[in-house]
């Protein structure tokens, strides 16, 4: 096994080691030269590995200098990991360092570079979307926001407490829950909502648009933190309810009014005159980071969000606050006019502010709070940030050690001569012999490695005609195949596959005696390596090992088996993507490209509005009339059209 434990990139051939010397030290010249070319001017600066890809961007008053300062201290973190990566350096010159801020944030959002300080899963974060741009407009949760007639709130780190914000605004405000543009059921009559005082029912006019409008106003009153308006607004509704002797509509009015003042009485923090402002705190510890955004509103905490980020340059806190506050507030639709931060951020407070003012179109004030209420809310912000940082780590390390013992346990299982570091699990995905797909899914030290997974699109065999074994030694010899091809090229190869070139140390493939016989075919070359090849089949999770009559049964509590279990579960979770992305293509150029009257745009139209083609053939006529922008008489066309296809 201590052989399969290299890394098997062909280091240990002279030929291969002279060749990548001379390319470093081609790589050294060609920066140099570039280094002296830079402008002395404010800006931003790009560096680029040998793939091209951005790995970092960074801003500067004087490019040359900044760009200098990181070639000439490489006992850094950033020195020691950065530094050997780049091979390119790009510029671009702004008028400010205003500017220059604002342009980095925009080059880490597109490229998303691995050393650049970055909000975590910041695809993910969950936003309150209202749908102004329609007559009746909805309030939705969504984790999209790229329409400009809709107004957006967030973004939130916590989607379970959006969906009470949601619960508790339909309450108050009582808009409607239906999807689509227009409001209400084929039937034509209200919902439940109406009648448990939900929704006041624009579906069969009980409420005019002007009406229903001032009921949005409201929510978006109460995200934007203008709560006193809306106590005034409610408390005047219900007196002139009470004056005109609409008893129920004063008592309902009523109702609202103690709701929101219960609610904002708990969240109080300052005095009614303690404004409007944010407390943002950054805790940080290496790599790791953590942002506490404390939203204050007319003296009322209305949110507390709190945001992991990824430090893979080990900055400090002044140089991580900046960060922060820009991707933060580039994305969210509310900048106040005051932001309290804490002493570290400094001298860059300035920048910031110009940068924020830019984007709000008015003043913002960065600036530590010394005393009072508002030194307060950022202590308590402190305390939360440097309390999830130290949650956070408790939690990777819990994690690392269940990677430990489950890695050390399947040693034992196997009688392996060292941890097995590399595990590639292997799986073949199709119906009936069609459209038949594999996958590679890669776990490295216990945890997946997702920049290594690859799919397979099968080549031999019969369509139509399934041949698991046939297939798994396919996908075998080729994963084996590309090993031999990847193993002794340099890495600043331009067809240098890192994945491929890795010798993996156990083998997984999902299946039985059978898939296991089917890789021991193909795969002498991995086991003359010291590579373990093993199979993990499904029905009583037993695991086949070669040479062995008997196969190996682990207690299903045991981390060795859950480990095998989720690497196979992945690897078919892998799979069946690929294997649907490849089916519904198919499908779809089958029959959507061959029916009347559907061009591109209303093929992706039918695709959005349906899902899937299967949803798409089995849609009513009345289904298809309501899709979006399609004219019914097209719709009618397709109907029968597919029922008299048969398809």
């Amino acid at each position: 096994m201590a052989e399969g434990s290299g890394n098997g990139n062909g280091w240990d051939d002279p030929q291969a080691r002279a060749s990548a010397v001379e390319a470093a030290r081609e790589r050294d010249q060609r920066l140099a030269e570039q280094r002296r070319a830079l402008p002395d001017q404010p800006g931003v600066y790009l560096f680029r590995n040998a793939k091209s890809t951005v790995i970092y961007v960074g801003k500067a008053k004087s490019i040359k200098k900044r760009v200098a300062s990181h070639f000439s201290n490489p006992s850094t973190q950033m020195g020691r990991d950065l530094l050997p990566m780049i091979d390119r350096i790009e510029s671009l010159v702004v008028s400010t360092e205003a500017e220059a801020l604002l342009a980095e944030q925009n080059f880490i959002k597109q490229y998303k570079p691995r050393f650049n300080i970055r909000l975590r899963d910041d695809k993910s974060y969950p936003y309150i979307g209202i749908s102004l741009d329609e007559d009746f407009p909805r309030v939705y949760f969504t984790r999209e926001r790229h329409r400009r007639e809709r107004a957006y709130f967030g973004p939130y780190s916590n989607a379970k407490r959006v969906r009470e914000t949601l619960d508790l605004l339909g309450k108050i405000f009582l808009f409607r829950s239906c999807d689509g543009p227009t409001p209400g059921r084929r039937s034509g009559s209200p919902c439940l909502d109406y009648y448990i005082k939900r929704c006041e029912a624009p579906c069969v006019d009980y409420v005019t648009k002007e009406h229903y409008r001032t009921s949005i106003d409201g929510v978006i009153d109460f995200l934007s933190g203008r709560y006193r308006a809306i106590e005034a607004a409610i408390e005047a509704n219900m007196k002139d309810a009470a004056a005109e002797q609409r008893f129920e509509d004063a008592a309902r009015e009523r109702n609202r009014l103690r709701s929101i003042r219960s609610l904002l009485e708990r969240q109080r923090v300052t005095n009614a005159s303690g404004g409007t402002l944010d407390a943002i705190a950054i805790a940080v510890e290496g790599n790791d980071a953590n942002a506490q955004v404390f939203q204050i509103r007319d003296g009322v905490l209305s949110d507390r969000q709190g945001f992991y980020l990824d430090n893979q340059a080990g900055d400090d806190l002044p140089a991580v606050a900046e960060a922060f506050l820009l991707q933060y507030y580039g994305s969210s639709l509310m900048i106040p006019p005051l932001l309290v931060v804490q002493r570290e951020v400094g001298e860059a407070a300035q920048t910031i502010a110009a940068a924020l003012a830019e984007r709000r179109g008015g003043p913002v004030e960065l600036r530590a709070a010394e005393r009072g209420d508002k030194r307060r809310i950022l202590e308590l912000a402190e305390r939360n940030a440097r309390l999830a940082l130290d949650q956070e780590r408790l939690r990777s390390e819990r994690r690392r050690q269940q990677r430990v013992d489950a890695l050390e346990g399947l040693q034992a299982a196997l009688g392996l001569d060292a941890i097995p570091l590399r595990l590639e699990c292997f799986d073949i995905s199709h119906v009936g012999g069609t459209h038949t797909v594999a996958s590679m899914v890669v776990f490295e030290a216990g945890a997946p490695k997702k920049a290594d997974y690859r799919r397979f699109t099968l080549r031999e065999g019969v369509e139509g005609v399934p041949d698991d074994f046939a297939s798994m030694e396919e996908v075998l010899s080729r994963r084996l195949a590309q090993y031999e091809r990847q193993h002794d090229r340099s890495p600043f190869d331009d067809g240098y596959d890192a994945s491929f070139a890795s010798l993996p140390n156990v083998v997984v493939i999902d299946g039985g005696k059978g898939q296991l016989s089917a890789g021991m075919r193909v795969l002498d070359g991995f086991r003359r390596r010291g590579v373990t090849i093993v199979s993990l089949a499904k029905r009583i999770e037993e695991v086949f090992v070669p040479g062995r009559e008997a196969p190996i049964v682990l207690p299903h509590d045991t981390p060795e088996l859950q480990l095998l279990q989720r690497i196979r579960d992945e690897a078919h979770r892998f799979a069946i993507g690929h294997h649907r992305i490849r089916r519904d293509r198919a499908m779809t150029t089958s029959v959507l490209d061959s029916l009347p009257g559907v061009g591109p745009a209303r093929k992706r139209a039918l695709l959005k509005h349906f899902g899937s083609p299967e949803a798409f053939l089995a849609a009513t006529r009345e289904e298809l009339e309501a899709v979006p922008g399609l004219p019914g008489k097209v719709a009618r066309d397709l109907y029968v059209q597919i029922n008299k296809t048969g398809h």
